[in-house]
Order: structure tokens, then C-alpha cells, then sequence
């Protein structure tokens, strides 16, 4: 009976130790997932040809800073605060990024929706001034290439063929339609940084309402030239957060901030950086030519 006792508290030991070791997997797990890499899934064509639906991507939180935030909150569609650890490394011009979509609800108010994510390219950071001509983009003072050049290319040759409407590239009744803008040819367009202070008139309060109302929690209204943030006048206003340009890399098909606006930082995720499996939507199997590639 003594040898069977000791026997099963032996057995016992074993089972603890393997609890335990499985404990501590699953909290690593859960915690390279929170504030190291998180994996996406592509489900659309947007990003062609550098990501196709069916990729599943690795997403680097922790270079440029893991966001922690309260989960259960955002998941009850409740107002967060988000705050962002410190990284090595800042957001950079060309950048594939994974962001929560700034506008799942309404098209004229920013909200975070904790499970609906984009990815797009970044094509202009804060401080910058961004304009596209004849489908070109590009950023003042700054001589690299921006985007998927060739896709713009494809942009501009469908525009002088006459055929922007088909493809729904003339704005209509949209906020920068009603500049004269269109995805061929937009802006300039300061993108603010934290910390700017830009006058306001009717020209910056269209462009930057949706950005102050969600910093401030305040309905933004133009008078004329005269613009009222609730009920005070205000003729400069400090930003509070960096903000982003980010477009898809298939020009002439892509839901961007050509069409929505520019990116809150808090909003970001983090950087794509590896493809670690693909699957064919239509035929189930996998990919293997794309697998482990490296995005860029």
C-alpha cells in the first residue's frame, strides 16, 4: 500500500511539472502575441501584388511599441485609452502597416473597432506634405519612391483613356470631393504631427474635423471662416496625436485615406513583416512559393 502511495504521488509530481510547463508555454504565447507578433489574415486584393487574399501575415508589434489598452472595454464597444510602449524604431515612409479601421461605423467619426483591421501602405508620416498628381504620389522634400509605382502607372493610364468613372475614381459628395480632389489628384495635405499648431479657417476645419473632434470629444462647426470647437470660437488648434497617409498598393481598388482621411497613431498595430503561410481561397492549398517571403 506504502509503495503504491508513493507510487502516485510521484505520478502526481509528474502531471503538476507538466501542467506547469504548459502553463508557462500558453503565457508566452499570450504574451508574444500581446506585445511581440500577432498574425492577420489578407482577405482581400487591395495590397496586390505584394499581398494577396489568402496570406497570412506576421505582424512586428514590438519595434515600434506594443499597444496596451483595456480588451475587454474595447470589445464591448466602450471608449478606451491607449498607450503605446516604448520602441527601437519609428513608423517609416513605405511602411506595410496593420491598423484598426478609424471609421467602422460612421463615415464622418472616427471610433475603434477592436476587431476590424486594414493593412495598408504608409506613404506619409506626421509633418509631412502629400499630393498626388496625375496618380504620382509624393511627399515635399522628399525624393524616394512612395507606394507601388507601377500601379500608379496603370492608375493614370485608365484616367487617359477616359475611364475614371467607370472605376469610381471621380469623388462624389465625399469630404475631399468637395475640393475638387480625386484619388488621381489630391491635396497637398499636411499631415499633422503631435504637438502642430495650424490656424483654422473653413479650408483646415473641413480637412482636420474628424481629427479634432475625436481628440477633443467636441463637435467642430465653420461658420464662414469662423470655426467654433463646442461653444468656443478657436483660431488655432494643437494637435494631440501623430497622424498617418496610408494607401493600398493596388491604386485604381483601394479603400484608403484618399477616400477616409488620415490615421491616428494609437490606431496602429504595427508593421508587416512576413508572409508565414498562404492558402488559395479557391482551391484550399497552400502556397508554397509564398510562404516565409518577406514583405516589403
Amino acid at each position: 500500500m506504502r509503495k503504491e502511495i508513493v507510487q502516485l504521488k510521484k505520478w502526481l509530481g509528474y502531471i503538476l511539472n507538466i501542467m506547469f510547463i504548459l502553463c508557462i508555454i500558453v503565457l508566452l504565447m499570450v504574451l508574444l502575441q500581446l506585445f511581440v507578433f500577432a498574425s492577420f489574415k489578407i482577405p482581400t486584393d487591395s495590397m496586390e501584388p505584394i499581398l494577396v487574399s489568402g496570406d497570412y501575415i506576421l505582424v512586428d508589434k514590438c519595434s515600434t511599441g506594443a499597444r496596451i489598452f483595456n480588451v475587454m472595454k474595447a470589445l464591448d464597444d466602450k471608449e478606451v485609452s491607449i498607450y503605446r510602449m516604448p520602441g527601437w524604431r519609428d513608423f517609416e515612409r513605405n511602411d506595410i502597416i496593420v491598423f484598426n479601421f478609424p471609421y467602422p461605423r460612421k463615415k464622418d467619426s472616427i471610433g475603434f473597432n477592436v476587431m476590424k483591421y486594414y493593412v495598408k501602405r504608409c506613404v506619409a508620416l506626421p509633418g509631412d506634405t502629400f499630393e498626388i498628381k496625375d496618380a504620382t504620389y509624393s511627399v515635399r522634400g522628399y525624393k524616394g519612391f512612395l507606394g507601388n509605382v507601377r500601379s500608379q502607372g496603370i492608375l493614370k493610364n485608365i484616367i487617359e483613356r477616359g475611364d475614371e468613372n467607370y472605376y469610381g475614381i471621380v469623388f462624389k459628395g465625399r469630404m475631399f470631393g468637395s475640393l475638387g480632389w480625386s484619388i488621381a489628384n489630391f491635396g497637398p495635405f499636411y499631415v499633422p504631427k503631435k504637438g502642430d499648431c495650424i490656424p483654422m479657417f473653413g479650408k483646415h476645419a473641413l480637412l482636420y474635423r474628424n481629427l479634432i473632434e475625436w481628440e477633443q470629444r467636441k463637435k467642430l462647426v465653420c461658420r464662414g471662416d469662423t470655426v467654433w470647437l463646442g461653444d468656443s470660437i478657436i483660431r488655432r488648434y494643437r494637435f494631440r496625436e501623430n497622424y498617418y497617409f496610408v494607401a493600398g498598393d493596388r491604386v485604381a481598388n483601394s479603400q484608403d485615406s484618399r477616400y477616409w482621411g488620415l490615421l491616428p497613431e494609437p490606431f496602429i498595430v504595427g508593421k508587416a513583416v512576413r508572409i508565414w503561410k498562404s492558402v488559395d481561397p479557391l482551391t484550399g492549398k497552400v502556397r508554397w512559393d509564398r510562404v516565409w517571403k518577406r514583405i516589403e
